[in-house]
């Protein structure tokens, strides 16, 4: 009994002493951001997201990649200034859970665009993109994740 209350307690501080995943990592580990990721390292805010923060992503999945018109992605992962723009609209500042993000109207983005917000029947809009799963809390932040990627309005891409 006390051996097995020794592995326990063991169990217990390595679980404890563990790293929690930043926002980055949880990203790589969930295996369906690859295509953001890749963009994440293209535009060379690796570094950005794995600081202190804390930041809320609105991430979009590899799917919402795809939607993307044709050529669309191939030009901004070429353009990495563009595509830094893209990524930080999908960004804002501080740790934004979804009990809050159903409370705004709009949120201002790392880029300095807002985004848009709307609740209607229990979906949660960002932009056109319907959040699909909410509250995947990394030690830097949070991610929501979505399903479409949203553009900033400034430009066409």
């Amino acid at each position: 009994m006390k051996k097995l209350l020794s592995v326990l307690a063991l169990a217990v501080l390595f679980v404890a002493a563990a790293p929690a995943a930043d926002i980055v990592d949880t990203a790589v580990s969930a295996g369906s951001f690859e295509t953001l990721v890749k963009a994440v390292q293209a535009a060379g805010l690796v570094d950005t997201l794995k600081g202190p923060g804390p930041f809320t992503v609105f991430a979009p999945t590899d799917e919402a990649f795809a939607k993307l018109p044709a050529g669309t992605l191939e030009s901004l992962l070429a353009n990495p200034e563009q595509l830094k723009k893209v990524l930080t609209y999908h960004v804002v500042a501080g740790k934004v859970m979804a009990s809050d993000v159903v409370k705004l109207k709009q949120a201002k983005t790392v880029q300095g665009s807002s985004v848009k917000i709307k609740v209607s029947g229990g979906t949660v809009m960002i932009d056109n993109a319907k959040v699909v799963k909410t509250d995947i809390v990394c030690d830097n932040g949070v991610i929501h994740v979505i399903d479409t990627v949203i553009l900033p309005k400034e430009k066409k891409y």
